[in-house]
C-alpha cells in the first residue's frame, strides 16, 4: 500500500446536502442552500455563446472577472483573489498561513468545512462555541496566542443564519493583532436585511488584516459551475493567488459571472423573493411553537437536539431533504413556496406528535 498522510485517518470526508424522494415521488431538496431559481436567461445565453471555446484553456489570472469585481466593489484590481467557489478560496488562504504549530480560530457550530480545511492545511483549529446562536466575540478574542494565524468570522453564520453587527465586530477588531488574518465569510451576504450588519467590504478599506469572501454559489444561482472571490489588502490578495490551482475557475464560470454581475439588478429581485420566503417559512414555525433564530441568510435552523435524525426522517418521508447536524439541530434551506409548505406542514405534524 501507498503511505498517506497519518491525518487522512482521522478526516472525514465532506458531506453534502442530499436529494430524497418521497413515496408518491416528490422531491425537495432543502439541504444545500441553492437558490431555488436558475440563472438568468442572459447569464444562460453568455454560458451557450462561451460553449464553443471550451477546448481552449481559461484566462489564468480571470482578468475579465477580475476587473469586474473591482468596478462593482470600487477597489483595485489587485485586491481581487479568485477561486473554485468561496470555499476553495478559503483553502488558499489555510494553505498561505498554515505549518506546524499554526493556530486558526473559528466559531463552533459554524461552516464545517473550517475543520478540514485546517486538519489538511496542516493548522491547529480552535472552535469556540456559540453565544446561543451568535458568534462569542469576546471569548473568540480571549483565544488568541502568539501561534494564531487566521480568524473565521462566518456572517451570516452557516449553519444558524446568525449574524455579527457593526459595532461588536468593530470592537472586536481592535483586539485583533495586526499580524493576525481575520476573514470575514459572507458567502450569504446579498440575503442580509438587517442593516446593522458589517459589510466586510466596508471594513476591509481600513483594516489591512482583513479579508472578505463571498460566492456567485448562492444568491446569483452559480452553484454548479463553482466560482468564489476574496477581496483583501495586496499583500493578502497575492498570498492567495500564489496557492491557486492553474486554470481553477474554467471559462463558463468566468463568463457566466460576468454576465450575473452586469444583470445584478434583475437577479437581486429574485433574491428579495426569497428573503420574503424566508420571513414566511420562520413566522409559520414560530407560530408552530419552534424557537428559530432571526436569520439573514436563506436558511433556517432548528435547533432539535436528539431528535434531529427522527425530524429529518419525517421530512424525508415526504420528499424534504434537509441538512442534520445529528446531536444538534437541522439546517432548511428557503426553496420554492411549494417546497416551503410541504416543510411547514412537516413541522407542524412533527411538532404535535
Amino acid at each position: 500500500m501507498p503511505r498517506f498522510r497519518a491525518i487522512l485517518d482521522t478526516v472525514p470526508p465532506y458531506k453534502a446536502g442530499k436529494a430524497v424522494v418521497s413515496a408518491d415521488g416528490r422531491s425537495y431538496k432543502l439541504s444545500s442552500n441553492e437558490s431555488p431559481y436558475g440563472p438568468l436567461p442572459s447569464v444562460v445565453e453568455a454560458i451557450s455563446r462561451a460553449a464553443s471555446d471550451i477546448h481552449l484553456y481559461p484566462d489564468p489570472g480571470a482578468t475579465g472577472l477580475t476587473n469586474a469585481l473591482a468596478g462593482r466593489y470600487g477597489v483595485p484590481p489587485e485586491h481581487v483573489a479568485l477561486g473554485a467557489g468561496s470555499v476553495t478560496v478559503a483553502q488558499q488562504l489555510f494553505e498561505t498561513v498554515s505549518e506546524p504549530g499554526a493556530e486558526v480560530i473559528y466559531a463552533w457550530r459554524s461552516f464545517e468545512a473550517y475543520p478540514l480545511l485546517a486538519d489538511l492545511a496542516g493548522a491547529t483549529s480552535v472552535r469556540v462555541p456559540l453565544l446561543g446562536e451568535t458568534h462569542h466575540l469576546d471569548a473568540m478574542a480571549d483565544a488568541i496566542t502568539p501561534q494564531t494565524r487566521m480568524i473565521f468570522v462566518c456572517n451570516p453564520n452557516n449553519p444558524t443564519g446568525t449574524v455579527v453587527h457593526r459595532a461588536e465586530l468593530e470592537v472586536f477588531l481592535d483586539r485583533v493583532p495586526e499580524d493576525v488574518l481575520v476573514v470575514l465569510d459572507e458567502a450569504y451576504q446579498e440575503y442580509v436585511r438587517d442593516t446593522d450588519v458589517a459589510d466586510g467590504v466596508t471594513v476591509y478599506r481600513d483594516r489591512p488584516n482583513v479579508a472578505v469572501l463571498r460566492t456567485f454559489s448562492k444568491a446569483y444561482g452559480l452553484a454548479g459551475l463553482r466560482v468564489g472571490y476574496l477581496i483583501a489588502g495586496e499583500p493578502v490578495a497575492s498570498a492567495v493567488r500564489k496557492a491557486t490551482v492553474p486554470f481553477a475557475v474554467n471559462h463558463l464560470a468566468q463568463v457566466a459571472a460576468v454576465a450575473s454581475l452586469a444583470a445584478e439588478e434583475e437577479l437581486l429581485e429574485r433574491v428579495d423573493l426569497v428573503v420574503k420566503e424566508r420571513g414566511r417559512v420562520r413566522e409559520a414555525l414560530v407560530a408552530q411553537g419552534w424557537t428559530v433564530p432571526v436569520t439573514e441568510a436563506n436558511f433556517v435552523w432548528l435547533r432539535l437536539g436528539e431528535r434531529t435524525m427522527d425530524f429529518t426522517g419525517a421530512c424525508a418521508a415526504e420528499g424534504v431533504a434537509v441538512r442534520p447536524f445529528p446531536g444538534e439541530g437541522a439546517r432548511i434551506s428557503i426553496g420554492t413556496p411549494e417546497a416551503n409548505d410541504t416543510l411547514l406542514a412537516v413541522a407542524a405534524a412533527f411538532k404535535g406528535a
